[in-house]
């Protein structure tokens, strides 16, 4: 058995402990498992355990931290922290680089620590430690049960499992035990639908921002030679290069990291508050940011897009068409055709429009029987409390009945077939029974049947009649192999082709009535195609074959997999911002390629390239180039074809699919699904979401930037496992429109003011040591720079979380700002550089102005550039603002009012008399609108002529 284990390891390795791999149990073998055998039960195996965390108990402390030091600037801070403890390196009280750090850490730490302990409480809630043996419950006749397994491929249907022949009579389990036997497993593999077993008796932005951190090192270094040079590296010239490094060192902002880290918080608990998307949950609060630069959505199908309830919508004759509004006059005609004589006199007499409803009578019934017969569905009998199971099987209760199958299909049509009339009531490996409206039980011995493949596409059963003996095949499938099985006709393509335009799923239903003798050849020649040895199955395909010949067409039924609420306007709106989206299904083609239309994830000018089905090389090739001279069109494709493609032109097909406005990659295993993300991530380098609802979407959800899990029927895996987790597929619209706009725009603001407080402080201090001659004197005490960077402006600069530049209305109204965000601009070299520009600006403006106006008081140089540096921040936000929030205001003038209050602890620095007088107040003032002024003189002018995309639906 396979551990579901975290992110960054093999989903498919076996561990039982982080030393296993040691003890040599972390390797993929097969295992026996012995009954009766008391004495070679001595073997251990892995537990099955439900593991999302990232870390353990003893590598939470390493893994943190070595998390956060591989970043660059955070091991920075570090070494910088570390050479304070060098007498000729240190310029000030240790706290001033061990508080900041120790902070980012704590803070870190904590937010970890918070999220492994509710991933651990969220995996304990969902564990299932199994015991040596499961029981399930199965049916009292032959043993049989269905299984689910929507954790392994996402389907919710039932799949039939037989037990083992000799273990089907026990008279009670304990016996099973008593077998002298053993059971072989091979060892897991990543394909679900293939198990040999024999039972024998005898986590961009944060990386774009280390990637800034190290250009403003670069330029720290550059600076720190500049100066030791202008010096002609007099002296002890190697540690006043340390000593400037140290001196500068806050052109690398250490508060970034804390800020970008509280503001992921914050917005992590907006997206969980919004009451416009109810029940979202976050888990990952490091990457909401993330979710305003996605390129491409790649969405699972069943349960994602569609509720995973099949509803039947249409009865199609070939001259008569029956809808949701019609059902009750099918109910009619199978009531007549039950309730009336066989040979009525009156009848007979009837005028012919009489005889013609009679007819189309006769034609319903027969559809109705065959759909009722020709399926692989067992009505089972749960007790309700009042009657028990055996007395409820026996009676045929409706209340306790539920009908399990292999396919949401074939129950949504015996559902139908019971609603007009014709009721599945029982069913064995061998018979099977139907109950008519007047509550006449009809008794059919099943003969033969011939499951549904993807290969062959259809189904079969040959049925006898107990009541008239007579021998019928039926059969339903798709209308690709079906329109060459049953008589000519003129109508079966167009209908079909209509019915697929409106979103249903088809099904072409017909039968071939059989003599006796002709049913008695067929059979021997079937079971003598089965006992051969070689090309066994191709001659039971030929058997088979023989009797699909000239069959007569009953009738096309169309099903619908309704899709969830809104999630038409939701694509339309994820197209509209530039997502291009991807659907993974494991799906056959035909219910894919209907689902992507009715979703208008193709819209319906577009073309669709169906890749034909390709296993050589030069297949591949010419489907290719086929491909490549379609422009503007859809694709369509199947996992084994993709496999093919990928395996000898992986380049070639993933240019050619980026360029596909939508794809549709049908019959996807779950490791394919992962595959496909992986190759979008390192061929386009863009950024990738992906969508899923059960536990074959898990892989694809941890591979992809961005995982998101949708509460639905198939289990809580994938939400447990993704980053992000939604009740419905339509809330991604506003968690991508609005949230991850907000966050992305609102990170690199503050990302942005955080770099140019710190930048100004250090050009005021190069400019400082430029005057005195270059000299390594600092300008500011450490606490002053500590007080600066938090209580007297990290307030109104983290406030900027709060601000926004358009409505959240306006955002999903127009997507096509969503565009803008995906070119990066917000966080771009070149906005870096202009903020870089205005910091070197400022901070000279403040330290030359503060040389020139007040030369003569050159003793208060500390408190007319300090204050006049508060000032400019302060006022920086405040035009940078662009809504308005209440907390921006307290936060404006909290911290004035602290600066203006700790004047009094700072007397030692800055004269608070001094500041008091007239001339410090207005020069100060002087000072902090040439800083800013011009700037947003230039801002207004750029705005006025080159407008943003948003500034006419701001207006």
């Amino acid at each position: 058995m396979s551990q579901s284990k975290k992110k960054e390891l093999n989903p498919f390795a076996l561990r039982c402990c982080p030393w296993s791999g040691c003890c040599g149990m972390g390797d993929f073998r097969p295992r026996t498992v012995w009954l009766g055998h008391p004495e070679k039960r001595e073997q251990r195996y892995p537990r099955n355990v439900i593991n999302n965390q990232k870390y353990n108990f003893f590598t939470f402390l390493p893994g943190v931290l070595f998390n956060q030091f591989k970043y660059f600037f955070n091991l920075y801070f570090l070494l910088l922290a570390c050479s304070q403890f060098v007498n000729e390196l240190r310029l000030g009280a240790l706290y001033t680089y061990w508080v900041p750090l120790g902070f980012v850490l704590i803070i870190t730490i904590v937010r970890e620590a918070v999220e492994e302990i509710r991933c651990f409480l969220r995996d304990k809630e969902n564990q299932r430690v199994p015991a040596d043996m499961i029981f399930l419950r199965t049916s009292e006749r032959n043993g049989s049960c269905f299984l689910r397994t929507d954790q392994l491929d996402g389907e919710t249907d039932w799949k039939l499992r037989l037990p083992v022949a000799c273990t089907q009579r026990l008279p009670t389990a304990g016996d099973l035990l008593q077998i002298r036997s053993y059971v072989y497993a091979e060892e897991p593999n990543i394909d679900i639908h293939n198990f040999v077993g024999t039972f024998t008796r005898i986590g961009l932005f944060d990386l774009e921002v280390n990637c800034l951190t190290k250009i403003l090192f670069g330029a720290l270094v550059v600076v720190s030679l500049v100066m030791v040079a202008l010096q002609h590296f007099a002296g002890r010239w190697y540690l006043q290069i340390f000593r400037f490094l140290l001196l500068f060192s806050n052109i690398v902002p250490i508060s970034l990291r804390v800020n970008l880290d509280m503001g992921k918080m914050v917005f992590s608990w907006m997206i969980k508050k919004d009451s416009k998307i109810p029940g979202t949950v976050v888990r990952a609060s490091t990457i909401p940011e993330q979710l305003g630069r996605i390129s491409y959505l790649l969405t699972d199908k069943t349960g994602t897009l569609t509720m995973n309830e099949m509803v039947f919508r249409r009865l199609h004759l070939g001259t008569v068409a029956y809808g949701m509004d019609s059902m009750d006059e099918v109910q009619s005609h199978v009531f007549s055709a039950y309730t009336q004589p066989p040979h009525d006199f009156a009848a007979s007499r009837a005028p012919a429009t009489t005889k013609v409803r009679k007819t189309i009578s006769s034609r319903v019934h027969e559809a109705v029987k065959a759909i009722a017969l020709v399926h692989n569905v067992t009505p089972v009998y749960e007790a309700n409390g009042v009657t028990d199971q055996a007395e409820a099987e026996q009676h045929y209760e409706d209340t306790c009945r539920v009908y399990q199958a292999s396919s949401p299909d074939e129950v949504s049509l015996v559902q139908w077939t019971e609603s007009v009339g014709l009721t599945l009531v029982g069913r064995d490996q061998s018979s099977m029974q139907l109950r008519t409206p007047s509550g006449q039980i009809l008794n059919f011995t099943i003969l033969q049947i011939f499951p549904f493949t993807y290969e062959s596409k259809r189904m079969g059963i040959i049925v006898r009649d107990e009541s008239t003996g007579e021998i019928t095949f039926y059969m339903k499938g798709a209308d690709v192999v079906m329109s060459g099985i049953v008589q000519y006709n003129d109508w079966l393509e167009e209908e079909c082709g209509n019915m697929a335009r409106e979103g249903l799923r088809v099904l072409v239903v017909a039968k071939k009535s059989l003599t006796e003798d002709q049913y008695q050849d067929f059979e021997a020649r079937y079971v003598q195609a089965k006992l051969s040895v070689h090309d066994r199955s191709l001659k039971v395909a030929t058997v088979i074959e023989s009797l699909e010949m000239e069959m007569e067409l009953l009738c096309l039924t169309g099903v619908e997999d309704q899709l969830q609420a809104d999630v038409r306007p939701t694509l339309e709106i994820l197209r509209n911002a530039g997502i291009k989206v991807w659907m993974l299904t494991g799906d056959k083609l035909e219910t894919a390629t209907c689902t992507a239309k009715n979703a208008h994830l193709v819209t319906r000018n577009q073309d669709i390239h169906v890749f034909r089905p390709v296993t050589t090389r030069s297949e591949a090739h010419l489907e290719l180039n086929a491909f490549r001279r379609k422009h503007d069109c859809a694709l369509v494709i199947s996992g084994d074809s993709l496999e093919v493609c990928l395996k000898f032109y992986e380049y070639e097909f993933m240019e050619l699919a980026c360029q596909c406005p939508a794809v549709v990659c049908c019959r996807c295993a779950p490791t394919q699904k992962a595959q496909i993300v992986r190759l979008l991530k390192e061929r386009t380098g863009k950024l990738t979401c992906a969508v899923g609802d059960g536990g074959n979407d898990v892989s694809m959800i941890q591979e992809a930037d961005c995982g998101v899990g949708v509460e639905g029927k198939e289990g809580k895996q994938a939400s447990l496992a993704a980053d992000f987790s939604v009740t419905q597929f339509k809330h991604l619209g506003r968690l991508l429109m609005v949230h991850g706009r907000n966050s992305y725009k609102r990170s690199a603001a503050l990302s942005q003011f955080v770099i140019h407080r710190s930048l100004c402080i250090s050009t005021m201090q190069a400019v400082f040591s430029s005057v005195f001659y270059f000299a390594s004197v600092p300008l500011y005490q450490g606490f002053l720079i500590i007080g600066y960077s938090t209580i007297y402006t990290m307030f109104p600069v983290f406030s900027l979380v709060l601000d926004k530049d358009v409505k959240s209305e306006v955002a999903m109204l127009y997507p096509e700002l969503y565009k803008d965000l995906l070119k990066g601009r917000p966080l771009s070299f070149k906005t870096f550089l202009i903020w870089v520009l205005i910091s070197i600006y400022q901070g000279s403006i403040i330290m030359y102005g503060a040389l020139l106006l007040f030369e003569s008081e050159f003793v208060h140089i500390v408190a007319i550039s300090f204050t006049s540096l508060i000032l400019t921040e302060l006022l920086m936000v405040a035009l940078t603002v662009q809504t308005w929030h209440w907390l921006m205001v307290v936060a404006e003038l909290l911290s004035l009012a602290c600066y203006v209050a700790s004047l009094v602890f700072l007397h030692e620095f800055i004269d608070i008399y001094f500041i008091a007088t007239l001339s410090f107040v207005w020069k100060v003032t002087v000072i902090t609108l040439v800083s800013c002024l011009p700037l947003y003189v230039l801002k207004y002018l750029r705005r006025r002529f080159s407008p943003p995309s948003y500034s006419k639906l701001t207006s």
